[in-house]
């Protein structure tokens, strides 16, 4: 049975960072005998110029019937206005496939120590379709509003069922690592929202006793991320908290371009690098496609657990192993990790490197 995977390139530096994506990818279809089919649709400026819109409802429907997306950065904060056509393709793609778990590990790789010189291993399990998020949290309209001129508001949307299935995510990840959860919060402040969030995590924890559970307040986790990210594994926040956070504990690890992420839900999965689109280096070959190729592999696991696919599992842990290998060497790395190796160069030296596991 064949694979389906639809890659939407973004903007900026995503065609070339999709491109090295569907490059890896490739080379471990062939290994690993995969049975990988690849589609195509634009989002972003460019579908905004042909369409109308950055993001086309045929491009959803392409989504919902692919086993799986590979999706590019975009430059939503250069769009036009939502009337005009502008809207965040991955706020848009997160609520159509409900993807309600955004998975972001912060890892040291290959050597390439971050801030502090320690070796991290952590993974930020994210809500990812409500909070204080404006393009997602509302079943009609917008979550911020102007009731006059000179008065902006937003509105914080949490609700039980998606607290409870984001704890359960965070949960049965723990049970596959060191069993231990970091609950992030402002429960002290925010009672009502954060409170209900905070009582679905404890009634889920509750069902997993051998799972130590911590819960630190969001400003107080900043400065122990800071302190000492190593003594972390899983982290559980609501979608704010943990997209600020997840942003810090990647740097920390190594770099931003590193960070790799998972948009998952019950029947679908994305694949999306942490970082931006970087428009200021797009077309000069200086990206580091590491975040994106992770992404990948995260799919293809995500994928393989789906399947019970040995081979998707494979690739996935080989994928990995190829990029510790070549950022081991200070030779193998791009120019945000102070090595030398463009974007091409990188992708040739990740699938050489994949040639050589099994």
């Amino acid at each position: 049975m064949t694979i389906k995977l639809l890659l939407l390139e973004g903007d900026g530096i995503g065609p070339e960072i999709t491109a090295a994506t569907r490059a890896v990818l490739t080379a471990a279809n062939a290994q690993f005998g995969l049975k990988l089919v690849f589609e195509t649709a634009d989002i972003g400026f460019t579908a905004l110029a042909a369409h109308g819109t950055t993001i086309p409802d045929a491009v959803i429907a392409q989504a919902k019937a692919a086993d799986g997306v590979i999706l590019g950065p975009v430059s939503h904060n250069s769009y036009p206005p939502i009337e005009a056509g502008g809207l965040n393709p991955s706020g848009v793609l997160r609520k159509a496939l409900d993807l309600y778990a955004n998975i972001r590990p912060a890892r040291t790789r290959g050597g390439f120590t971050g801030f502090g010189g320690k070796t991290i291993d952590l993974v930020v399990v994210r809500e990812n379709t409500e909070g204080f998020y404006a393009d997602r949290n509302m079943f009609m309209g917008n979550g911020e509003f102007m009731p006059t001129p000179d008065v902006a508001l937003a509105v914080r949307k949490v609700t039980r069922e998606a607290s409870l299935r984001i704890a359960v995510s965070a949960f049965e990840l723990a049970m596959t690592r060191t069993k231990r959860v970091t609950v992030v919060h402002k429960a002290n402040v925010l009672r009502v929202s954060d409170g209900l969030f905070l009582s679905c995590v404890r009634e889920v924890a509750a069902r997993y006793p051998e799972v130590t559970v911590e819960e630190r307040l969001v400003d107080a986790m900043a400065a122990l991320l800071v302190r000492d990210a190593s003594v972390f594994d899983v982290i559980l926040a609501t979608n704010m908290f943990g997209d600020i956070l997840s942003d810090q504990a990647a740097e920390l690890s190594g770099s931003l371009g590193l960070a790799a992420s998972l948009n998952a839900g019950a029947a679908h999965g994305v694949a999306q690098a942490q970082h931006g689109s970087a428009p200021d280096i797009a077309g000069q070959d200086k990206a580091n496609p590491a975040s994106l190729i992770g992404s990948a592999a995260m799919l293809l696991q995500w994928l393989s657990e789906r399947r019970d696919s040995p081979s998707l599992l494979r690739a996935a842990r080989s994928i990995e192993n190829a990029l510790d290998t070549v950022i081991a060497t200070p030779s193998g790395r791009t120019a945000d990790m102070g090595g030398a190796l463009g974007t091409r160069a990188f992708t040739q030296r990740v699938c050489e490197a994949l040639q050589q596991t099994r």
